[in-house]
């Protein structure tokens, strides 16, 4: 442990102590298990190989100032798993499993939960996924349900701060009644060259419109947008857009910082009006924006010309991360401190 820097920590795995894990198999989920092994013996006839039966999910546990450990909203992370499993025919992980698998797997690795002053967290990575034998395309009877931690950094290495996303519509997110809406790995894997791309161009990532009409924005990278005009919070609506649980969270902080919320279509021309906008999601709570570039028709949407942060997305992102560490009361029951 002497040889982390926690102040310097990436966003990269680590290896710590233990994970949990719980087999499914004769229609049952099994009892929760330890392992200190960071690997596992599959069939190779698994579904989750060949025809893509996986879930994930991402949260974090924080060290507050008083040294107490906190998990943010882990059965929300719990439900979202469940319609992860329902959209891929899995079977579905109990959240009060899910619940005491994340407590487990913290109180086993308490010591890998970064130092308060450092400002980097224990991240929770819980899979699911198909073990049983498929040759047909149908789903599996057996399933496996893995939890492991790992202590990173900021998402993005300059930390709060913003950055450039670039519009190309040669590539597509998820199709409008496709699996968009579910925390599956293939949405990664299909997101993986048009985020290369926009790395090559010296963007932090690609921003996605609506796959059908190419008229309302979706998502930025792998993180829900917002805008800020007004006094408004305004995010996209999309039955393509995986519901994100850090963005349900500013919707309610915004409006109890007196802004109206408006969850609704958001035309890509309507960048041009916002004040201030952002990606938000688990990993980097909010990234603002610096500007969005549109590779086609080489339009730019500024919203930073200073380049920092917008005055309302850093104290949506002050406010949030206060609750997560303990520094503001939690008056909606979102952290569960672990004992």
């Amino acid at each position: 442990m002497e040889n982390i820097d926690w102040n310097n920590l990436g966003f990269g795995y680590r290896k710590t102590d233990y994970n949990i894990r719980c087999t499914y198999k004769d229609g049952a989920w099994g009892d929760l298990e330890v392992s200190d092994s960071e690997y596992f013996t599959m069939h190779m006839a698994a579904s989750a190989i060949h025809y893509g039966q996986e879930a994930f999910e991402g949260l974090k546990a924080f060290r507050g100032k008083d040294g107490k450990i906190r998990v943010f909203r882990m059965d929300e992370n719990a439900k979202r798993m469940q319609d992860s499993a329902n959209g891929t025919l899995m079977a579905r992980f109990p959240q009060e499993k899910f619940m005491e698998a994340v407590t487990k797997a913290v109180k086993l690795n308490e010591r890998f939960v970064p130092p308060y002053e450092s400002g980097a967290s224990l991240y929770i990575r819980p899979v699911l996924f198909g073990t049983g034998a498929e040759i047909g395309v149908k789903p599996a009877r057996e399933y496996m349900f893995i939890l492991f931690v790992t202590p990173v950094g900021p998402y993005f290495k300059g930390g709060f701060q913003t950055t450039p996303f670039v519009i190309m519509r040669e590539f597509d997110r998820s199709a409008p009644l496709g699996m968009g809406k579910f925390k599956v790995g293939g949405n990664y894997a299909a997101s993986l060259i048009a985020g290369q791309k926009a790395h090559e161009l010296g963007y932090s990532n690609i921003f996605y419109l609506d796959a059908k009409e190419k008229k309302y924005i979706d998502e930025c990278g792998a993180a829900n947008f917002f805008g800020v005009k007004n006094n408004t919070y305004i995010t996209p609506k999309s039955e393509s857009i995986l519901p994100s649980i850090t963005n349900k969270s500013l919707m309610v902080l915004a409006e109890e910082m007196g802004m109206k919320v408006e969850c609704r279509h958001v035309p890509v021309e309507e960048l041009a009006t916002f004040e201030e906008a952002g990606a938000c999601g688990t990993a980097a709570v909010i990234s603002p924006i610096q500007r969005i570039d549109d590779y086609d028709t080489k339009e730019s949407y500024v919203f930073s010309k200073d380049g920092k942060p917008g005055p309302i997305s850093e104290k949506l992102y002050n406010k949030l991360r206060a609750i997560q560490y303990g520094d503001e009361p939690d008056n909606h029951g979102w952290v569960t401190v672990i004992d």
